[in-house]
Parts: C-alpha cells; sequence; structure tokens
C-alpha cells in the first residue's frame, strides 16, 4: 500500500509542476501580447450579430456596450428567438433609449429542427448580409463589453494568416450560490485549455465574411449543435489559425445555482467531444485534475481506518499541498487578469476569506467535474434553454417540438444565469 500511495504522490506532483507550467505560458502570453489598434480609416465594415433567446440578466447593459462601441462602421443585427420572447421587449426598450439607428432587431423565421436555435440564427442574420460587410462579429448577451471591444476584435483579423478572432469569458470569484464559486474555479481551467487549443469563445468572435463562405462554415452551422468549438478544425484546414486576444477576457457577474451548473458543464463538455479535435486530451486533463487527487483523498480515509498512520501523513500532506498550490496558482491567474480586464474595478477585493473558501471549493470543483465528464460521454440530449436537442453524432442534431421561451421561464433571481 505504502509503494501505490508514493507512486501516486509523484505522480499528483508530477501533474503539479505540468499544470504551474501551463500556467506560466497562459500569464506570459497575458504579459506579452499587446496589440496595436488600427484607426478608423483601416477598419472594415462590420456587422455584430446578438442572437436571443430568454432575457439574460445583463442584456440591457449588454445592448448598451455594444451601442457605445469606438468603431466607424457597424451595424447591431439582433436576431430574438421570438416576438413573444421577454428578450424581445427587453431589446426594442434599450434601442430606443439609446436612440440608436445601426440595429435591426428581427425575429428568428425559420428554427431548423437538424441545429441549435442559435445557429438557425446565426445562419438568417449572415445570409442577409450584403457585400459590404467584409467582418461578422458574434457576442453573447451574457458579454458586458468595453467601448474598444470590437476595433480590438477586429484589428488582428486583418493578418491574411488569422481566421478568427476570439476573447473569452472570466466569472466573478465570490457569489451568493456555491454553483457561481464552483463554475469560476472550473472556467479558469477552461479558459487556459482554449487558449492553448485555439478554442474559440461565440461570446466573443470575429470572422472575416469571405472565411465564412469560402470554408463552408454555415453548411456546418446548419447541422451543428454550437458553432465556436468546431471552427479551429475548419480554418486549419484552409491554412488559417485562431487568434485569442488577451484584452478580451469579459468579466460575468451572473450568478449560477448547483442545478444549473452541472447541466452547463455537462453541456460544454459535450459540445468539446462532439467538435474538438483534441478532445482525449480534455480526458487526460480532467483525470489528472480529478481522478488523482480524489483517488489519493480516499487512500487517505482508507489507510485512516486501517490505523496505517505513516502512509495517512504522507497522503494528506500531499494531498493538501496539492490544494493548497492550486489555490496559489488561481489567485495568480487573478492577479494577472486583473491587469488586463477592463471592467476590473468591478470585481471585488481577494480577501483572506476567498482564498479559505478555495480551499472548500477546489476539491468540490474536481468532484462536480470528473461527475460531469463521465456523463458527457454517455449523454445523448441537451436541454438548453427550454429546449430538448438529441444528439446522435457532431452533425445529426435533432431540435424536439419547438416552443416559445416565455416570460414564466425566467429564474425567480434575476441574477442567475439562463
Amino acid at each position: 500500500m505504502k509503494f501505490w500511495a508514493i507512486a501516486l504522490l509523484q505522480t499528483l506532483l508530477g501533474w503539479l509542476v505540468i499544470q504551474i507550467t501551463l500556467t506560466l505560458i497562459f500569464v506570459y502570453y497575458l504579459r506579452s501580447n499587446s496589440i496595436e489598434l488600427l484607426s478608423d480609416n483601416q477598419l472594415p465594415k462590420t456587422a455584430v450579430i446578438l442572437c436571443l433567446r430568454g432575457a439574460d440578466p445583463f442584456l440591457s447593459n449588454c445592448l448598451k456596450a455594444l451601442l457605445e462601441q469606438d468603431y466607424p462602421q457597424y451595424d447591431l443585427k439582433i436576431i430574438v428567438d421570438s416576438q413573444e420572447d421577454p428578450a424581445w421587449q427587453v431589446a426594442r426598450d434599450t434601442v430606443a433609449e439609446c436612440n440608436a439607428t445601426n440595429v435591426q432587431i428581427s425575429p428568428l423565421k425559420i428554427a431548423s429542427t437538424v441545429c441549435s436555435l442559435k445557429c438557425s440564427s446565426l445562419i438568417q442574420a449572415v445570409s442577409e448580409l450584403d457585400s459590404s460587410y467584409k467582418v461578422v462579429a458574434l457576442v453573447d448577451a451574457d458579454a458586458v463589453v468595453h467601448p474598444t471591444w470590437l476595433r480590438e476584435l477586429v484589428t488582428p483579423l486583418m493578418h491574411p494568416k488569422v481566421g478568427a478572432t476570439t476573447g473569452n469569458r472570466w466569472y466573478l470569484s465570490q457569489g451568493t450560490y456555491w454553483g457561481t464559486l464552483i463554475r469560476y474555479i472550473w472556467n479558469i481551467s477552461a479558459v487556459i485549455q482554449m487558449y492553448l487549443y485555439g478554442i474559440c469563445w461565440g461570446g466573443t468572435l470575429a470572422i472575416k465574411t469571405q472565411v465564412i463562405h469560402e470554408t463552408g462554415m454555415l453548411e456546418r452551422w446548419a447541422r451543428g449543435l454550437s458553432e465556436d468549438t468546431m471552427l479551429k478544425g475548419i480554418l486549419a484546414k484552409h491554412d488559417l489559425k485562431v487568434k485569442f486576444v488577451p484584452s478580451l477576457l469579459i468579466l460575468n457577474r451572473e450568478e449560477c445555482t448547483l442545478g444549473n451548473l452541472m447541466n452547463w458543464m455537462k453541456r460544454q463538455l459535450l459540445i468539446s467531444r462532439l467538435y474538438h479535435s483534441q478532445w482525449w486530451m480534455v480526458v487526460m486533463e480532467a483525470v489528472f485534475s480529478t481522478l488523482l487527487p480524489n483517488l489519493i483523498f480516499v487512500l487517505f480515509l482508507v489507510n485512516i481506518l486501517l490505523a496505517k498512520w505513516d502512509v495517512s501523513l504522507i497522503l494528506f500532506t500531499c494531498y493538501s499541498l496539492y490544494i493548497f498550490c492550486l489555490v496559489l496558482i488561481t489567485t495568480v491567474l487573478e492577479i494577472e487578469v486583473r491587469k488586463v480586464i477592463s471592467y476590473r474595478w468591478l470585481m471585488p477585493n481577494i480577501s483572506f476569506g476567498t482564498l479559505i473558501k478555495k480551499l472548500i471549493e477546489i476539491p468540490l470543483t474536481h468532484w462536480f467535474y470528473g461527475y460531469a465528464l463521465m456523463s458527457s460521454m454517455w449523454i445523448s440530449k441537451v436541454y438548453w434553454r427550454k429546449i430538448v436537442y438529441r444528439i446522435k453524432s457532431p452533425f445529426n442534431i435533432q431540435l424536439t417540438k419547438y416552443h416559445p421561451y416565455q416570460s414564466d421561464n425566467q429564474p425567480v433571481d434575476n441574477q442567475v444565469s439562463l
């Protein structure tokens, strides 16, 4: 037993070294990757597309931010799932309040039964664009962006080898619900993985219009569950790459319950399994990050019951050291992200109490992550904003009976993610 315990501990410490190395690579990229923004006359005309189903907690803030962009030529194209949707009135009221003239609000005309509703909306919006739009920017309703967001998103896209530019979401480290805290921890790892693997985030994403048509992207979306994870593979076939822009880490202030968290994590992992060419690396990372420390913790409990105090002490010391190091890693990343995120003034201070909470949150995140990963391996249907999608293969998706999103579907707490 002692031999196997020491072998597991050595493996865990080796994995910790890898995690620290990957973190340092990401931090170096955050610090070194600054860009010189293009001037007004260099920026192409851009269509910003926002697809809505349900009124997200900060939808009005999102719309106001999109209408205040420091960008010479852009139009906001809003596709709402239906006119019955609560998001329809929020969008109309906000646009009227801002007296915006560069906005078009349209209902989804055809809800395809062989792709997600978001993909249907994107196809509709892109198909209606005329040839004057050289760039298409996608944004989600949970992204409250800063004034130079679009300029920062489009600038790197002008490089001939860059097919898409993207940012990522960054959640608050404090909240009322445990789901909010666990989502924050899990997302830190996800942000690093998405950077390393070149995975786009559809909440902040720009693509050249020409690239969309030349790569047959619309045809892929017409059969897909998600629009973003598949992009790296599509672009790579045309010798194009994805560019992650550090300044486009967007602060998300929404809350999340444990029930919503589990559904959200399973959906994220399922989409990765379906469309991520390096899915096996995600699985390996999850095994080392969740199974290994939990196995060591279980062995610690077993040895306690067997009164093997020497082995128990070794196991407990190493497990505690590992969790403590993860607290340090997450704290370092939080500090570094605050240097580039535009809304850092909205982020709570890093307190001693926050660090203590992380000692509890990190093991909980491991358990939730492990369960969500195993569930994502065999689930064949997804619940997404009150619609069920049946999954037979990556491009064999079936949307069950469509129904508009109603006001009574909104969460009781208006700060909770849909």
